[in-house]
């Protein structure tokens, strides 16, 4: 029995064979998108400190807002923003500066008052005989306002 002679030249084995164990291979290039081993990474940019100024500014900012908002919130109802046939409540009866007139719907019951007329200024009142009369002076605008009892008894 003879065994039959080895295929190619056994002293070129790999040499052009690219599936050739043993050999090192060139390092393939990253896909895009992708760093690979040999992609630069970026150097790291060094964190900014707030600085006790900034956090102070904003601290400021947000309760400068809040105040305004509050006051906005706060006034919303009041009575210079009362018209006529508006409901109005009133929290502080005894009191004669500051009664606490504020707007609220006609079914809600808090409603005491309602609104019969408005007038700018204070130049003319309201006839007392039929109303109870509430001014207002020294804000935005002077006005007065003639209220009736409701629900009307």
């Amino acid at each position: 029995m003879t065994t039959p002679p080895p295929q190619g030249n056994p002293f070129a084995q790999g040499q052009n064979n690219p599936y050739a164990q043993g050999q090192p291979q060139a390092p393939q290039p990253p896909q895009p998108g992708f760093p690979g081993p040999y992609a630069p990474v970026p150097p790291e940019q060094p964190r900014r400190k707030l600085s006790f100024k900034t956090i102070k500014n904003v601290v400021v900012g947000v309760v400068v807002a809040g105040v305004v908002i509050g006051g906005f919130i706060a006034s919303r109802d009041d009575a210079n923003t009362a018209s006529v046939g508006d409901c109005m409540s009133i929290s502080n009866p005894d009191s004669i500066t500051d009664p606490g007139l504020e707007v609220v719907d006609c079914g809600d019951s808090k409603a005491k008052y309602k609104v019969a007329d408005k007038k700018d200024g204070t130049s003319s009142g309201c006839d007392r005989t039929k109303y109870s009369e509430y001014t207002e002076t020294g804000g935005s605008s002077d006005f007065t306002l003639c209220l009736e009892d409701y629900p009307a008894k």
